[in-house]
Formats: C-alpha cells, structure tokens, sequence
C-alpha cells in the first residue's frame, strides 16, 4: 500500500498521465492539422502586430504622411480579421477533437469495464466507476480541447513574444531572460500542490457519486424505513468533504496565480523603467520601446495564462490518471491465446472435477473444498443446501466469473479456462432470483443478449415464458418502458421476462438460480409452468431453497461448506434420514401447519 501511495504521488506531481491520450489525438490528425495550422497563423499574426505599431510610430508620425498612417491601419485592419478567423478556425478544431476524444475515452473505459470480472465489482463501487466515466472525463474534455489548446497558443506566442524582444532590444531582454527563472521556480512548485489537491479532490467527489448513485437505486427502501434525513445528511457530509477538498485545491491555484501575476507584471514594470530612461538617454528610439513593450507584455500575458492552464492541465492529468487506472486494471477471467473450441453440436455435459475456490475478495476462507459432480446432457440436478452452503458459488464458476485455484470445471468436456469466455458462456442461459430489468422496453429487455432479435421471435418467448398475456394489457405492449429495475412490473411478472429471455437465447444449457422463491401462489404457478417448458430437453441445474420445487429433478445434491455430502432423488435422500430430510421434514412441517390454520 505504501508503494502505491508513493507511485500515486509522483504521478500527481507530472501530466505524464495526459501522455496517454496520445493514441487518441493520433487518430484524427486532420483536426489536429487544421488546429496547429490555425494555432500557427493567430500566433504569428499577433507576433506581427508590434512590428507595425513600432514604424508607424517611428515614421509615420515624423513624416505627418496620412497616406502612410491609412495604409498601415488598413493592414492592421486586415491583420485583425485573418486573427479573427485564425482564432475562430482553431477554436473549432480543438473543441471537436476535445468532444471526440473524451468520447472515444468513455466508449473504450465502458467497454473495458463490462469485460472485467466479477471480483473486480467485488472491492469497486459502481458509483465511482460511473463518476469517473462522467466528471473525469469532462474534465478531460476541457483540457484536451480549450485549455491544450490555450497552453500552445500562450507557449508559442511567449517563446516569439521572447525572441522578438532580443531582436528588438538584447540589453533590455537580458534583464527579462535573468528575471525568468525567478518567476517559473514558485510556478513550478505551486504547481505540485495543485495537482496533489486536484486528484484528492476528485477522489473525494468520486465517493460522494457512488453513495448517490447507491441511495438513489435504493430509494424506495430508504423511505420504506424513514431513513431520508440520514441519507441526506451522509450525503451531505460527503458532499461537503468534496467542496473542502476542492477549496483546498482552489485556494492552491489562486495563491499561484496571485503570485505568477505579481512576478511576471512587476518584471516587465522594472525592466520598462530602465527602457524609458534609455530612451531618454536617447539610446533608444520611442517605437524600439513601444514595440518591445508591447511583446513584452504579450510574453507576461502568455505567461500568467500558462500559470492559470497549468493548474487546469493538471486537473486533466489527474482525472486521467484516475480513467487509465481503469483501462489498466486487468482482468484474471481472459480467453487462452489459443481457445478450445467447444465440441458441436453442443452436448450440455457439466462436470466439477476436485474444485477448491476461495473468492479474491476473502482468500483465507474456502467456500469450495475439493467439489465433485457431473450432470449428464438433457439431466436435471438441483442442488439445496443451507445458505453459505456454496450453491451460488457453483454458478459463477461455471459461467467463469471466476476461476478455481483447485480442480478444473468443464462444459462438454472442455474446461472452462481453456475455452473462450464468450462461447461458454453463449452456451448457457441463467434465470436468477433477483431478476436484472433495464430501464428500456419490454422488447428490449427481453431481446438482451440476443442481437437482432425480432419482435416475432420476442413474442414467440413471451408466450412460452406466459408473459404474453401480461404484456398485451399494458398500454403499449411490447414497447412499453418498464422504468429502471423493472419497477413497474411486479416480482412474478419480471421473472417471466427473465425466462423469455432465457427461452429466446436458447441454450443446452439452463441455470434455475430460485426463480420462484419469492412469489405468490399464482405467479409460482405460472412461472413453474414456463419454467418446465423451458426446462425440457436441456441440461438443466436447479438452485432451491424451497424442496417442493425440486421434486422433479433426476437428482438432488445436498451440499455443506462447500462440498456434496449427500447425493440421490427426493425419495431415496429422505429414507436415507440425512441433511435432506431434516430440511424436507422442516419444510413440509411447518407447510402443513399453515395449510392447517388457514384452514381454521
């Protein structure tokens, strides 16, 4: 932890970070052509601008000619509008490629995100993930369009603003040239609290995000429980650390730019004074001074200016450094150089040949020791077990959200880390118990997964999944939207939507997470009848805590800290008088009790 706070630090005291988005400035070089182009022709035109006002001073009001003065304010003129258009051109092209970077950015962090795997979501809040994809990135825009390119408009207007100054005047400009490093050192170092304070700010805005974005999804519980005020006032404890930190940032940046502008201004005063008193001397003529003057206080304006994007720059670095963070965290759960390709056609044959797994989130505890079982093309095994038992776990193993440490886990014969995770896992269709609803239409929430589907093949699963009756009362059917979570439906019918959209990926094999543990008598009926249509002829593993569910299945396997300890159909485990049966006695008792007081 220690080393990563000290790489942490170093890299909020450099925009090396913003070296990261050289890939995606690389892939528009036609904008950033006609930027630097632009940029080139505002810069050398307001270079030229003193040149002119230095003869017009030095000859056109000696020789009292109007013809002379006419035509070099007409150039001036001319000079202003090719600025104006230089400037207006340059504008353009950084804020387009500024707009398309940062989308660019987002797109590929949101499609490296989807791809990580489960224990990576284990120990990271989506809310932060999501402010990094959102305030970050704004920031990011920000600097790679306007303040990037203000940066290299001020930096060549300074460095020819400098060099036009030793041409018009070496004695004067040996004066500025010593005051220089005087005025970058202070810069330069404030300029690492900056950055420090900006990340930290970021950071601490980033927390306030996720427990926004947690409260708000769980709205209803909040108020269910009254627990408004206290969410609002965490909320508001968090928001206010966020404005402290970033005041802490604003305050840095403020004192350097006080600073900055006070040095650069008060050298230009000094070495102006020692100007005037030459040109009184007569060693040096009016427009020489009017004309160094005026690039002088063009170098002293690029310069504060630099003063200002540096702290913007470094907010930029810093919300870079938090999004490539992201970009280079990587995934454990990746296909093989060379996959295995899953034998066809597809078999539905699962096997867990001695797993041992222990999640990366708590490594010193096992939830699996040495599992052993197979189920067999078109079998249905349910397995049960008290929670903790490590139920669950088999499934994220077998959709490879994780890999074990110990033993292998294999679907047609192939194991799991050999394959690509793409087509295990397009072999498998999973009902959970806590139903995933977008916030989209029915259409769509039922065609996820399945690219192209058609609003016949859609309806054709609603009517196997019995969804379709539901589905035709709402007011626009297929298109109407279920508001985020599916809050709009209820738990029976949400969980018809998840079995269409189970029967409409149709694949050999079927995972039955308690699909029906949470629902009245008539929605477990309904659901139970889907689910036994959509059961047959695939490999079907069966998730339950309620036994009267599982009855049907070919075998039952108890399992208990993480390994089978009992094994058989319904019938046979409850002769044997094991763990089964206590929980089949519990059960079915405590059944038959409320069927006998509701009866009284």
């Amino acid at each position: 932890m220690a080393e990563q706070a000290e790489l942490g630090e170093k890299k909020s005291r450099s925009l090396r970070p913003l070296g990261r988005l050289a890939p995606y400035v690389a892939r528009y070089r036609g904008l950033v052509a006609g930027a630097l182009i632009s940029l080139a022709l505002a810069a050398v035109t307001s270079l030229a601008i003193p040149l002119a006002v230095r003869r017009m001073i030095d000859h056109g009001f000696t020789q009292a000619d109007g013809t002379f003065i006419n035509s070099y304010f007409a150039m001036l003129m001319v000079m202003a509008i090719v600025l104006a258009v230089a400037s207006a051109l340059r504008y353009y092209f950084v804020i387009t490629i500024g707009e398309r970077i940062v989308s660019d950015l987002r797109r590929d962090v949101f499609s490296h995100v989807t791809r990580l795997s489960p224990s990576f979501f284990d120990v990271n809040q989506s809310g932060e993930i999501v402010s990094r994809l959102t305030a970050d990135t704004t920031q990011i825009k920000s600097a790679v369009g306007a303040t990037a390119s203000v940066a290299l408009r001020n930096l060549i207007l300074c460095i020819g603003a400098l060099g036009m100054m030793i041409v018009t005047s070496p004695r004067l400009s040996s004066l500025v040239i010593v005051a220089i490093p005087i005025i970058v050192f202070p810069l330069v170092a404030g300029g690492r609290s900056v950055r420090r304070r900006s990340r930290a700010a970021q950071d601490t805005l980033a927390e306030a995000s996720a427990f926004a974005n947690e409260t708000i999804a769980a709205s209803r519980t909040i108020q269910a429980f009254n627990a408004e005020t206290a969410a609002a006032d965490r909320y508001g404890s968090a928001v206010e650390s966020a404005y402290q930190a970033a005041r802490s940032a604003v305050s840095s940046r403020a004192l350097l730019t006080g600073i900055a502008i006070t040095l650069i201004f008060g050298s230009v005063v000094a070495v102006l004074w020692f100007g005037a008193h030459s040109v009184l001397a007569g060693t040096l003529s009016a427009g020489t001074l009017g004309q160094f003057l005026l690039y002088a206080v063009i170098a002293a304006g690029s310069l504060g200016a630099l003063s200002e994007v540096w702290g913007e720059l470094s907010q930029a670095a810093g919300a870079t450094d938090r999004l490539t963070e992201l970009l280079d965290e990587v995934s454990p759960i990746a296909a093989p150089a060379n996959p295995q390709p899953l034998p066809l056609p597809a078999q539905g044959r699962v096997e867990f040949d001695g797993v041992h797994f222990a999640y990366p989130s708590r490594p010193g505890k096992s939830a699996l020791h040495g599992l052993d079982f197979t189920v067999l093309p078109g079998e249905t095994v349910a397995i049960v077990g008290a929670s903790g038992a490590g139920k669950s776990t088999v499934f994220s193993l077998l959709l490879r959200f994780y890999d074990p440490q110990q033993g292998s886990v294999k679907v047609d014969g192939i194991d799991a880390r050999q394959a690509d995770p793409d087509a295990l896992r397009q072999r498998i269709a999973i009902v959970p118990q806590d139903v995933t609803i977008f916030a989209a239409s029915i259409h769509d929430n039922i065609a996820f997964g399945v690219q192209g589907a058609t609003r016949e093949q859609v309806r054709a699963a609603a009517i196997a999944a019995q969804a379709d009756e539901f589905v035709n009362r709402l007011d626009r059917g297929y298109d109407t939207q279920v508001g985020e979570r599916g809050v709009t439906l209820s738990g029976g019918q949400r969980q018809r939507i998840a079995i269409a959209r189970a029967i409409l990926k149709n694949a050999p094999i079927l995972l039955l997470d308690e699909a029906t543990s949470a629902l009245d008598a008539e929605s477990e009926t309904l659901v139970q009848r889907a689910l036994d249509g959509l059961m047959h002829g695939r490999t079907t593993v069966v998730i339950a805590h309620r036994l009267a569910t599982v009855l049907k299945a070919d075998r039952i396997l108890v399992m208990d800290q993480g390994r089978v300890v009992e094994e058989g159909t319904h019938q046979s485990l409850i002769r044997h008088g094991g763990i089964y049966a206590r929980l089949a006695r519990l059960q079915f008792d405590a059944a038959n009790e409320d069927a006998l007081a509701a009866a009284k």
